[in-house]
């Protein structure tokens, strides 16, 4: 097993269950909360989490294959998530909290499969006005970070609503 790769997948791995398990004792008013200056509910932020594993891995392997990543912009990015907000504004604790478990498992196994010479490779991202990024460098800060920093945002915003 390669060092690194399980490294980064257990982070991975540990970030997704700690959403998962806060979330999992939201109240429906909690779950229903929005996120200032975001304006999403916490709810539909635990599901983007989630749904949105499977394209971070895809960007990472891009770079790991040693191809850029091209035509992708934040205003994509953005457009993304508005979409997202709006087809999954009804969703469920539990839907959101099984495509958790389920896309952060199959992110974990995407990156445990990768060599060390695929985290070092690096190529172009449009979304970093092309610069060469490395493989790893957009798994920690897209996959691997993500969940972090939306729980961070999801406790804030709760915490400051109960005071």
């Amino acid at each position: 097993m390669n060092v690194r790769t399980n490294a980064l997948a257990d982070r991975l791995e540990r970030g997704a269950r700690a959403l998962a398990t806060f979330a999992s004792i939201l109240t429906t008013e909690e779950w229903e909360t929005p996120i200032p200056h975001d304006g999403r509910k916490v709810g539909v932020v635990v599901h983007h989490v989630a749904s949105i594993y499977p394209l971070e891995i895809q960007v990472a392997q891009t770079i790991a294959g040693g191809e850029p990543v091209e035509g992708v912009t934040w205003d994509d990015v953005h457009k993304i998530n508005a979409d997202h907000a709006k087809e999954n504004a009804a969703v469920t604790k539990e839907a959101a909290l099984d495509l958790l478990r389920r896309n952060s498992a199959a992110a974990a196994a995407a990156i445990r499969t990768l060599k060390d010479e695929q985290l070092d490779r690096a190529a172009p991202v449009s979304l970093y006005s092309d610069a060469p990024l490395t493989c790893q460098f957009v798994l920690e800060d897209h996959a691997v970070r993500h969940s972090y920093h939306h729980l961070a945002r999801i406790q804030s915003t709760l915490q400051e609503k109960s005071l």
